[in-house]
């Protein structure tokens, strides 16, 4: 595969747009189909500049330096430099500003107004927060603060944000649903760090996952995924309950796995999107 597609990580964009798609739907019949387009790239820009980001900074830190378990990437394989990388990382931190702010001002039809101005900032943090996850000195990711930062972004911003840009409103069952579809969201970074514990604390990584120890994780990605089910159910979105078979059979085998964890990934990242969507019907 191109290195540059790998650095990438396309299998993560499913579990990007989840909270878009779960926020915009449920506007309807108010969506507007350019807005639901434009809060897609933008969403799938930020989610590529994040992971770039991720891996310059492991990289620079050392993280991933002899990993086992998971693929290598450009810059751990030699495939990529880092000046190519630094280069990707100013294209898609363009590309959100411009798909950002082309999608507020085809939300409200002016920059000029405090909504508008609220968004700027939202989609600023959301870029600084894409960025400084593991990249530089003070990266939140290796003080135990990315599930937290995934959450907010990914979780309740997603979801929350595109349904005010369709409706100009928010509700309490929107707000639910922003926590609802990003604890699943959380569940991917957990798995992932679950994975990598061993190795995080070697290099002096400190995510909530090595915090919580090897049965501790495993828990806490199992609460995350009940919890999902349980705020839908509570909701009314009984359709999500049909991915419950596969979360029984996903939380089973990284219950009964220390090894070949990253084989669930594009499991649950999949599933929360189908989740997404069965919240709709």
């Amino acid at each position: 595969m191109n290195p540059y597609i790998q650095s990438l990580r396309l299998r993560t964009l499913p579990l990007s747009v989840s909270g878009i798609i779960l926020g915009s739907g449920l506007a309807y019949p108010q969506m507007d189909w350019k807005v639901f387009a434009l809060a897609i790239c933008t969403t799938l820009s930020l989610q590529i500049l994040s992971n770039l980001c991720n891996e310059l900074g492991d990289a620079q830190k050392g993280t991933d330096a002899d990993q086992q378990g998971r693929a290598a990437y450009g810059l751990q394989a030699g495939t990529i430099t880092e000046k190519q990388m630094k280069i990707m990382i100013g294209l898609f931190i363009g590309l959100c500003i411009v798909f950002g702010l082309v999608l507020i001002g085809v939300s409200f039809g002016t920059f000029w107004c405090w909504q508008s101005g609220i968004f700027i900032a939202l989609g600023a943090l959301a870029i600084i927060g894409a960025i400084k996850y593991t990249l530089g000195k003070h990266s939140y990711g290796y003080i135990g603060l990315g599930d937290l930062g995934v959450f907010l972004f990914f979780g309740l911003l997603s979801t929350m944000g595109a349904y005010y840009l369709q409706t100009q409103t928010i509700t309490e069952e929107i707000v639910w649903m922003g926590v609802a579809i990003g604890l699943p969201c959380v569940g991917v970074l957990n798995l992932n760090n679950v994975r990598d514990m061993e190795n995080d604390r070697k290099h002096g990584k400190k995510t909530f996952a090595s915090l919580l120890g090897q049965r501790g994780g495993r828990m806490y990605h199992s609460y995350l995924l009940i919890g999902c089910l349980a705020i839908m159910a509570t909701y009314g979105h009984w359709w999500t309950l049909c991915i419950t078979p596969v979360w029984a059979w996903h939380l089973w085998y990284v219950w009964t796995h220390t090894e070949k964890l990253d084989k669930q990934m594009p499991v649950l990242m999949f599933t929360t999107l189908i989740v997404s969507i069965l919240a709709l019907i």
